[in-house]
C-alpha cells in the first residue's frame, strides 16, 4: 500500500480554484506572483497541484480576484492529516472502541507516549516531514491518548516488549520520563501495563506488534503495522489467530505488579 506524502488531490483542486478565480478575474500569473512575492514557476506550480498552495499566494489570490475569502477558506483544507494516510481506518476504529488491547515489540504504544518521545520518532521519520506535518501528527497522537481519560469504563490492556522499554529514543532523561509517565498512566483503573522481559519472551511476540479491538456493535477487529503500511482485520478467522497469538503473549509478560516494578527499575538504572 502506497502513502502520499501528504494531500496531493487537495492541491491539485485548491490551485485549480486559485487558477479558475485568476482567469475570470483577468488576473494574469505574472500580476499574482508580484502580488504574492513568487516567481512565475513557483506560482505556476502551485497551480497545477505539484506544490502545495501557500497562505501567502491564497492571501494574494483572494485580494486580486475580490472573492471575499472564499480562495483564502481552502486553507483549512490543505492541513496537514493528523494520521499517516495507512492508519486512518484504525484510528476511526480506535476512536470507537468499547475494548482494547495492544502488544507492542519496540516502539511504546502511541496511547502511552510523552508528547517529547512522540516528537522525536515523528520528527525522525523518514522520509523526512516538513515541520508543519510533524506538529499536526504530534497534536493528534496527544489528541488520541484523551480516551484513557475520558472513556474511564473502557478497557485498556497494554503489553511492551522490553525492547521497547529499552530502546533509547532521544536521550536517556527523554527515556526516563517516558518510563514514569508509563507508571503514572498505569494506576488508571481502566489502564493495564505489563511488560514482557526479553528472557521470557513467547515465540508468538518475535511476530511483531498487534492491537485487539471491540466496537460497539462487539464485532472484533485486529490492527497489524509494520513499514510504512497497515492492515485493519476483521475477518473472523484471521482476528482470532491473532487473538490467539495475543494471549500466549499475556501469559508469558509479567504481572501488572511485577511489571510496574520492572520499569521502576529500568526508570532508576537511566
Amino acid at each position: 500500500m502506497s502513502t502520499p506524502k501528504q494531500n496531493p488531490m487537495s492541491w491539485k483542486y485548491c490551485g485549480n480554484q486559485v487558477k479558475r478565480w485568476r482567469e475570470r478575474a483577468g488576473v494574469t500569473r505574472e500580476q499574482l506572483s508580484q502580488a504574492a512575492h513568487y516567481d512565475i514557476e513557483s506560482v505556476r506550480s502551485m497551480e497545477a497541484g505539484r506544490r502545495k498552495p501557500s497562505l501567502k499566494l491564497l492571501q494574494a489570490a483572494d485580494e486580486l480576484c475580490d472573492a471575499k475569502g472564499m480562495i483564502v477558506g481552502a486553507a483549512d483544507y490543505l492541513a496537514p492529516e493528523k494520521f499517516s494516510s495507512y492508519s486512518r481506518g484504525y484510528t476511526d476504529a480506535e476512536r470507537e472502541a468499547i475494548a482494547f488491547h495492544a502488544y507492542s515489540a519496540l516502539l511504546i504504544p502511541g496511547l502511552l507516549q510523552t508528547e517529547e518521545y512522540a516528537r522525536e520518532t515523528i520528527s525522525n521519520s523518514y522520509p523526512p516531514l516538513d515541520d508543519e506535518t510533524v506538529a499536526a501528527r504530534v497534536a493528534g497522537r496527544m489528541q488520541r491518548q484523551e480516551r484513557l481519560r475520558s472513556r474511564p469504563t473502557v478497557f485498556h490492556g497494554f503489553v511492551i516488549h522490553e525492547a521497547a522499554l529499552k530502546a533509547t529514543v532521544g536521550t536517556k532523561g527523554l527515556m526516563k520520563r517516558q518510563l514514569n509517565h508509563l507508571l503514572d498512566v498505569g494506576e488508571l483503573r481502566n489502564v493495564s501495563i505489563q511488560a514482557l522481559p526479553i528472557d521470557r519472551a513467547a515465540y508468538a511476540a518475535l511476530n511483531g506488534p498487534m492491537i485487539l479491538l471491540e466496537t460497539p456493535e462487539h464485532e472484533q477487529l485486529a490492527y497489524v503495522e509494520g513499514q510504512n503500511t497497515g492492515i485493519l482485520h476483521s475477518e473472523p478467522e484471521r482476528v482470532n489467530l491473532l487473538a490467539q497469538r495475543h494471549g500466549m503473549i499475556r501469559t508469558q509478560a509479567l504481572s501488572i505488579e511485577e511489571s510496574k516494578a520492572f520499569i521502576r527499575r529500568m526508570a532508576e538504572e537511566l
